[in-house]
């Protein structure tokens, strides 16, 4: 009769407006959403504080700086009634998340509650300060393609230091895993691990209603960066991104409430999911399309952006570029060398029969 099977949901965002900055919003009993503010492009991170009666537990803090701090100093003297912050939940080791969680635990006593990994990534991170761009740096960005003059005065320059933007992290954490379950604000909430955007990423799934606190695993609007980066220049992070989304499609419901670490709350995450797949799967077909051709990564940015990219987010649309490259090079799709400007060219493997 023509009639779909299961058409899948639409993605609803409940609250036009986020909350203003120094406010918080009740978007469930008990679990409030707050914003703070970022010195870049995406300018806010989402974080979530949880009641839980004697205290809180808050989900990601923001960045380290002045403007943070006073913010959460405000919300607990305000609409957090003084009350302690008890725990500190981190979803993943980005500087928008994990900023504060040293002064958390420094000036409040609060516990710090991460993944393994992202523990270690963000204390590795903080105690690496580095006045110029390392030497293995350099060279991923070289056979990432990136021009001569470009790398001549990054090689120059004062590179992004972690500890920039991150409190110092005292010694202490305690562990989440995949299957966790944590108790707060009257619910059990379960850990579900994803990857891709930051290694080992937590999210967690209440339980007893249809919350998540996602972090930026699963976000409304913008697809999360999949960035590779000199850490580990072969990280395949596209493919650990689509397995993750395939992994969370076969527990999303359409009511499920998405509490993300940007942008707006939503509904409809199967829709999101399978939207975010979709996504993944275009790109890298145009880059095998454009391949016909040898490229290197900063070649291929407008094809697999499908615009022009801006000075300030060429070292995330690298990365990004770098990771689609080595997931078609990994399932062998395309084959790389080596050039003699150090660059790595991809080119579309002919198909065989």
């Amino acid at each position: 009769d023509g009639v779909m099977a299961n058409p899948l949901p639409a993605i609803v965002t409940p609250w036009a407006e986020p909350p203003g900055l120094g406010d918080m919003l009740e978007v469930a009993p008990r679990v409030f959403w707050a914003r703070m503010p970022l010195p870049m492009t995406l300018d806010h991170v989402n974080v979530y504080a949880i009641d839980d009666a004697e205290g809180w537990t808050i989900i990601d803090t923001g960045i380290s700086s002045t403007k943070s701090r006073d913010i959460w100093k405000s919300l607990l003297a305000g609409p957090m009634g003084s009350k302690p912050i008890r725990r500190v939940i981190v979803t993943h080791h980005h500087p928008d998340h994990v900023g504060l969680a040293g002064w958390f635990q420094t000036e409040f006593g609060a516990d710090l509650w991460m993944t393994r990994t992202a523990w270690l990534m963000a204390r590795m991170l903080r105690l690496d300060p580095q006045e110029r761009p390392p030497r293995e740096t350099l060279r991923f960005w070289q056979r990432a393609g990136m021009p001569q003059d470009m790398l001549n005065r990054r090689a120059a320059e004062r590179p992004f230091n972690f500890c920039d933007m991150v409190y110092p992290m005292p010694l202490g954490f305690q562990r989440l895993h995949a299957g966790a379950e944590i108790q707060a604000g009257g619910r059990c909430w379960r850990v579900h691990i994803g990857h891709g955007h930051a290694p080992e990423h937590a999210t967690l799934w209440s339980q007893d209603d249809g919350l998540i606190l996602a972090g930026d695993q699963i976000i409304s609007s913008i697809s999360s960066n999949l960035g590779v980066y000199a850490t580990e220049p072969e990280a395949d992070t596209v493919g650990d991104w689509l397995e993750s989304c395939q992994r969370f499609k076969e527990i999303a419901r359409a009511d499920h409430l998405v509490l993300s670490g940007h942008k707006l709350p939503f509904t409809g995450l199967p829709t999101r999911l399978q939207q975010l797949i979709d996504n993944h799967h275009s790109a890298l077909n145009r880059l095998r399309a454009y391949l016909i051709t040898p490229a290197s990564a900063h070649e291929v940015l407008t094809p697999l952006f499908k615009r022009a990219i801006k000075t300030s987010e060429y070292g995330l649309a690298l990365g990004e570029a770098v990771g689609h490259l080595n997931h078609l090079y990994q399932l062998g799709k395309i084959t790389r060398h080596l050039g003699p400007d150090g660059a790595y060219r991809f080119q579309t493997r002919e198909k065989s029969g």
